[in-house]
């Protein structure tokens, strides 16, 4: 009997009629019909049954809704069954609603409904929901008197959690969770074996980033567990996967046929279970199909996929290679078929392996439009970037063997997909988005802000309240996907080429954009309405080299102590990054990725010399002026500086007599005061709230202060003078304003992801709508800060744009004697990089001044035309007169 049923599914009710039930009857007479006979199609009539259910104009009663709970679970559970995820995530999350919403109780929520919505986030790569989930069930049990299995429902949520830290990248975390339990919690033998089975994962993947003893102790953990559960009642499963794991250890180090051992060993046990789910079984077949590929023989990998999309598609026809993007859905374990098919088709059919690619990229753009988290969006995102890698890879292929400029532009296409997905999508969805869409979308914001600062506390963390705003923050995020689902899905938008090479030569630009990959870094170089791909091997040398430049910049005497050394990789890293040395257009636009996020190319080395005086380097910087963007859209998109008056909002709190003072930032404040209109925030007026409410105001903002780039557990904060304000804080800001500049320390550094860059306090600005920033890439000096700073203003008051400011700014500074050649180090004036337009509008009133102009032109032409006529008129009439 389903354990569904126990709950208020009684057996009388099928004896009932229909007619005169009244409604909680019904709810379980139409469930308790379902589970007799469960199909695909019954789940309509279940939904018929609520359907009529919210019809009834009656008041509802806690039984009724409970009812309802109950046939929401019923419902979710077979949609899973029947590979219908995305509706069985909706059936839970629509019971769970209802049951906390109501305070309802006398059911099991948490084995019926918590847990299995807390796996299906999991599965489909909503690692936030799936966490905030798992953290509320575990908090229930905690501190509910004499819960149902408490102590199971403990573990499970151990497990679990430990399942959504390995998935989302958070390794260390779930070793720390798994080895503590082990070592402190009393379990039986099946537990002990599920855990080391976790376990065991957990360490497999830290031997990818070269951890000491990772492989030796995943192989010992996956061996005990099997120990633990090989005598257990109800273990197969769990036990197929440590032979499944153990199988994929030994594929990776080329043991096949001990793989191959474990992989039948692993298949038996799962078939042999009974109701086994066809997922379950499809992710079995995959990792046949996997094994079968390193083993090179193609054609049988290739028979085992057509196995994997048989079990997950219903209407396949194993006739085609690939199956058709209707029958596609929301499922990673077709994600990945997909994918191994693109590698197989890849050695013979590079084009169809592309189709293959492009619909794997097409179910993650579903799983994509289900996600409401930023953090699970951008871990979506980089699962992408592994295959547009393997892409890139074929279209240079595919362009070197035909000459086609189309399979560069495709190439192109795919790059900027994901190069700053998240923050394009947001930018472009919340210009259309609804007032209640907004109003839910910040406060998600909120709550999540809220949660992270308590967080922060550590030990002195108030659990019950993160609990109570975790709770809060899952009723807006079920409320937000609701209204979303309303709204036409998010489709990356494609970048116009033709256009972006108009725009590129119309501003006299060249631009550089990066790709960086696993193995290669790619660029694409768009000039003279040209585009062209390259790419460098970075696997071994790359990045080191790269890396040991940025290293001169961590302190002041890095690059003073070895001028020489700095000179050298300066230029090795000029040469490596392969950057244009002669080029008509002087105006140089990077698109960075991955680590060039953190590096400062107007301070790279064009040309070696001996010299030790820093002014006289040959330096990026005297080649090109450089500007920096996030993506070929966003610069595309941007809107020319305008030439209007400029009012600047000024925030300095300088936090005089404290450890934090910025006694220059006082000059800084007065250089921009004397040339500038606007406000000024000093000490103590200098709070958030101020700067908040004046900040629509003004044209430019300009932020003296401290600022920290975080760590990989804490996220990157800018102090006010009442408040530290994490970067994602700023999101909800809703400002427009013509420039930001951030006068603090490492507001462009944050936790790095490829492709969607630093989680900075210049990305908080960008999410709030600004445009064009100067921010810093490391720590600031406060002296030289307000040089360049008092440098960049006097430009920009001379109707310089911004970009050219930048740029001007630092020559000026390499050039002024007053300042001893020490500080003239790159490490004092490249710090500041410019994001954002480089075109410049006109002024509307220049236009009306040439019209009136050209009209008056052309009326004294007129009129003066018109005068000569009269005037010929005239004396050829007297001639004629005279003559009469």
């Amino acid at each position: 009997m389903n354990l569904y049923r126990l709950y208020g599914l009684i057996f009388l009710f099928l004896t009932l009629n229909a007619f005169g039930q009244n409604q909680e009857d019904k709810i379980y007479h139409a469930i308790d019909v379902f589970t007799a006979h469960p199909s695909a199609k019954a789940i309509q009539d279940l939904s018929n049954a609520e359907a009529d259910f919210w019809k009834n104009p009656k008041p509802k009663t806690k039984d009724e809704l409970l009812a309802l709970v109950v046939l929401n679970c019923n419902k979710a559970y077979y949609e899973n069954q029947f590979g219908q995820t995305q509706n069985a995530i909706s059936s839970y999350e629509k019971a769970w609603q209802i049951y906390q919403k109501q305070k309802l109780s006398n059911y099991d929520i948490i084995e019926f409904c918590l847990k299995p919505l807390g796996n299906l986030y999991t599965v489909l790569g909503d690692y936030d929901s799936a966490e905030n989930t798992i953290k509320q069930y575990y908090f229930i049990v905690n501190t509910s008197k004499n819960y149902p299995d408490a102590q199971n429902q403990k573990f499970a949520a151990i497990l679990n959690l430990s399942n959504v830290y390995q998935s989302s990248g958070k390794i260390s975390l779930a070793i720390e969770v798994l080895e503590n339990t082990l070592k402190t919690e009393k379990l039986s033998n099946s537990q002990k074996g599920i855990l080391l089975n976790n376990l065991g994962n957990n360490y497999w993947l830290n031997s990818k980033q070269f951890i000491k003893n990772s492989p030796q102790n995943a192989e010992k953990a996956f061996l005990s567990s099997i120990e633990y559960l090989k005598n257990e009642k109800g273990q197969s499963e769990t036990l197929s996967n440590s032979y499944r794991n153990l199988a994929s250890m030994n594929r990776q180090w080329q043991r096949f046929d001990i793989a191959d051992s474990y992989m039948q060993k692993a298949e038996k046990l799962l078939l042999d279970t009974k109701n086994q789910q066809p997922r379950k079984q499809a992710k079995l077949y995959y990792e046949k199909a996997l094994l079968l590929f390193d083993e090179q023989k193609y054609e049988e990998s290739a028979k085992q996929i057509s196995v994997v999309f048989k079990t997950l598609i219903p209407n396949y026809n194993s006739k085609d290679i690939l199956p058709n993007k209707n029958q596609l859905y929301a499922e990673t374990v077709l994600v990945d078929a997909l994918d191994l098919q693109a590698e197989i088709l890849k050695i013979k059919d590079p084009k169809n392996a592309l189709k293959a690619f492009e619909l794997s990229f097409y179910i993650e753009d579903l799983l994509m439009n289900s996600l409401v988290y930023e953090n699970s969006k951008i871990l979506m995102q980089l699962r992408s970037r592994n295959r547009t890698e393997k892409c890139l890879f074929v279209y240079d292929e595919l362009f070197r063997k035909e000459g086609k400029t189309k399979y560069l532009e495709e190439a192109f296409q795919l790059s900027e997909k994901t190069k700053s997905g998240i923050l394009k999508g947001y930018r472009s969805n919340i210009k259309n988005a609804s007032a209640e869409e907004k109003q839910l979308l910040q406060e998600l914001q909120n709550l999540n802000n809220a949660i992270l600062k308590e967080q922060q506390k550590g030990d002195s963390a108030n659990i019950s309240k993160i609990n109570t705003l975790i709770k809060q923050q899952n009723e807006v995020m079920i409320s937000l996907k609701k209204v979303q689902s309303e709204n036409t899905d998010y489709i990356p938008e494609k970048c116009d080429v033709k256009a972006l090479l108009s725009k590129l030569k119309k501003d006299k630009a060249m631009m550089v954009y990066y790709f960086m990959g696993s193995e290669k870094l790619y660029f694409f170089v768009l000039q003279n309405d040209q585009i062209g791909l390259n790419h460098i091997n970075i696997t071994h040398l790359g990045i080191p080299r790269i890396a040991q430049f940025i290293d001169y910049f961590n302190s002041p005497d890095a690059i003073t102590n070895d001028i020489s050394g700095y000179n050298h990789y300066g230029k090795d890293v000029y040469d490596l990054l392969k950057l244009p040395n002669n080029s008509v257009y002087k105006n140089l636009i990077i698109v960075p990725d991955g680590i060039l996020n953190f590096l400062p190319f107007e301070a790279l080395i064009t040309q070696e010399s001996n010299t030790t005086n820093f002014a006289k380097m040959h330096y990026l910087l005297n080649d090109f002026r450089i500007a920096y963007t996030t993506s070929a859209n966003i610069y595309l998109n941007t809107k020319p500086v305008s030439k209007s008056k400029k009012t600047v909002l000024g925030v300095f709190p300088v936090f005089e007599g404290t450890s934090f003072e910025l006694s220059y930032s006082k000059k800084e404040l007065e250089s921009i005061r004397r040339n500038f209109k606007g406000k000024y925030l000093e000490n103590s007026n200098a709070g958030f709230a101020d700067f908040k409410n004046n900040a629509p105001n003004y044209s430019i903002l300009h932020l003296s202060t401290h600022a920290s780039s975080g760590d990989i557990e804490t996220p990157a904060s800018i102090k006010f003078y009442d408040q530290e304000i994490l970067y994602s804080e700023l999101y909800n800001l809703h400002i427009n304003p013509d420039l930001v500049v951030l006068s603090a320390c490492e507001t462009g550094i944050g936790k790095l992801y490829k492709a969607e860059g630093a989680m900075s306090i210049a990305r908080g600005f960008q999410f709030a709508g600004a445009q064009n920033l100067l921010f810093s890439l490391w720590k600031v000096n406060d002296f030289t800060t307000s040089v360049f700073m008092s440098d960049f203003y006097k430009n920009v008051k001379n109707d310089v744009s911004y970009f050219e400011a930048n740029t001007n700014a630092k020559r000026e500074y390499l050039n002024d004697k007053s300042i001893p050649n020490a500080k003239k180090s790159p490490y004092y004036w490249s710090s500041f990089v410019y994001y954002g337009s480089i075109s410049a509008e006109e002024k509307s009133g220049n236009y009306i001044y040439y019209v009136i102009s050209f009209l008056i032109v052309i009326g004294l032409f007129l009129g003066f035309n018109h005068y000569r006529k009269w005037k010929i008129f005239t004396r050829f009439s007297k001639k004629r007169i005279t003559k009469k």
